[in-house]
């Protein structure tokens, strides 16, 4: 009997950054099935729909190999982990800023769900400035952002700004 090891990373996505394909990449090695989730967060304002982020992931990773779907939630992550039948959480650090937070989420979903396991992947050295946060500010002031997303990711941005 096999066991299938599922994994979850999820994000908002909005862009859709290399520092994120880079995190896809290498979390679909570990797992025999990656599900990339795609939420909102109340807290940021979104360039792109959900929908629209759903069509920009599916799009670039099309070519990535492995078992990987693109799902969208609007819940609990715990909840989503177990209702896709998860057994880790995966999710990228670019910095100590983002270990704290994440620390803290790791924790506090632990006690949610103490079955599933959320594991840390370092961004390539590389790609560890890239947020999407900073993309967007870059590309409503006219920055060039085609180091931090891929070619069709500047064309939706670009578009959307109506540029």
């Amino acid at each position: 009997m096999s066991i299938n090891r599922i994994g979850v990373y999820p994000g908002t996505f909005d862009p859709l950054t290399l520092g994120h394909l880079d995190i896809i990449r290498r979390g679909a090695h570990l797992v025999d099935r990656l599900v990339v989730g795609v939420t909102t967060n109340p807290s940021k304002e979104p360039m792109f729909s959900v929908a629209e982020r759903l069509v920009m992931v599916r799009r670039e990773l099309a070519e990535i190999p492995g078992d990987i779907a693109v799902v969208e939630f609007d819940s609990l992550l715990m909840d989503f982990a177990t209702r896709e039948s998860a057994s880790m959480i995966i999710r990228g650090l670019r910095a100590v800023a983002d270990f704290e937070y994440e620390y803290q989420m790791a924790g506090m979903n632990q006690q949610l769900n103490d079955d599933i396991e959320t594991v840390f992947l370092m961004a390539d050295v590389s790609l560890q400035p890239i947020a999407s946060r900073l993309v967007k500010e870059i590309a409503r002031y006219g920055g060039k952002i085609d180091k931090f997303v891929p070619p069709a990711v500047v064309a939706d941005v670009a578009a959307k700004l109506g540029k």
